[in-house]
C-alpha cells in the first residue's frame, strides 16, 4: 500500500480525536463568535510564522538519496513565504489588532507543536515533518472551505478575512496532489513508519491547540 494511502487508513482514531475539538464542533454548528475565530487565527499565526523555518531545516537535514525531496522542499519554501501575513491581514478584517497578535505569545499548546517538529527534523529524522504537512493540510482540505463558509455565515465578516483557510480549502487541492506524489516515492517500509507515526502525533498536537482556544485569548489583540 502506498504511503499517503496509509496515511489516510491508518490515521482514522487521531484524526477524529482533531476533529471533535470543541471548537471545532461549534463551528459547524454556527456556534461561534468572532473572538473564537481571532483566537484561532493568532495561534495559526504562530505555527504559520515558523513553516519556512521549518521547511530549511528540513532541506539541511536530507541525506543526499533524498536530493528529489529536497528540490520539493525548495518548492514548498517559495510557495509558503509570506503566509502568516495573510493570517494577521485576516486578523485585522476581523476588527482585532494585527500587531498586537504579532507580539502576543503563543499557547502552550501551540508551542508545543513548534517545538516537537523542530526536534523531530533534529532528532529523529527530517522526514517527520512530512507528518505534519499532512495534518496541516490534507485535514484542511476537508475542514477549512466548510469552516470559512459556516464562519462567514454566522458572523457576516468580509470574504477577505478568510484569506487564510480559504488559500488552504480546495484551492489547494494541486498542492495535496503534489504531496501525495512525493509521498507515494517513499517505498522504505522505516521512512513509511517515520511519516505515518508522526503524522499520529501532529493529529494530537493540533488537536490540543484547538482544544486550547479560548475567546478570551482574544482580548489581548483587541482593536
Amino acid at each position: 500500500m502506498s504511503l499517503y494511502q496509509r496515511l489516510i487508513n491508518e490515521t482514522q482514531e487521531q484524526r477524529d480525536y482533531l476533529l471533535s475539538s470543541p471548537i471545532i464542533q461549534r463551528c459547524f454548528k454556527g456556534d461561534i463568535q468572532v473572538s473564537d475565530y481571532a483566537a484561532f487565527l493568532t495561534q495559526a499565526y504562530h505555527h504559520v510564522k515558523h513553516t519556512v523555518p521549518l521547511l530549511m531545516a528540513v532541506g539541511a537535514k536530507l541525506p543526499d538519496n533524498k536530493e528529489w525531496l529536497r528540490e520539493a522542499v525548495a518548492e514548498y519554501i517559495e510557495e509558503e513565504l509570506g503566509h502568516q501575513e495573510w493570517v494577521l491581514n485576516d486578523i485585522a478584517q476581523c476588527g482585532f489588532n494585527k500587531e498586537e497578535a504579532r507580539k502576543s505569545e503563543a499557547n502552550f499548546a501551540t508551542e508545543l507543536m513548534v517545538s516537537y517538529a523542530y526536534d523531530a527534523i533534529s532528532r529523529i529524522s527530517p522526514l517527520t515533518f512530512f507528518g505534519m504537512v499532512h495534518v496541516l493540510e490534507g485535514t484542511s482540505i476537508a475542514m477549512a472551505d466548510n469552516a470559512a463558509q459556516s464562519i462567514q455565515k454566522a458572523l457576516n465578516l468580509p470574504d477577505k478575512a478568510f484569506s487564510y483557510l480559504r488559500s488552504h480549502g480546495s484551492l489547494d487541492l494541486e498542492h495535496v496532489k503534489f504531496f501525495e506524489g512525493l509521498m507515494n516515492k517513499i517505498d522504505d517500509n522505516e521512512e513509511q513508519e517515520l511519516v505515518l507515526n508522526s503524522a499520529k502525533k501532529f493529529f494530537i498536537l493540533y488537536g490540543n491547540m484547538f482544544r486550547s482556544l479560548s475567546a478570551s485569548d482574544a482580548n489581548a489583540i483587541a482593536a
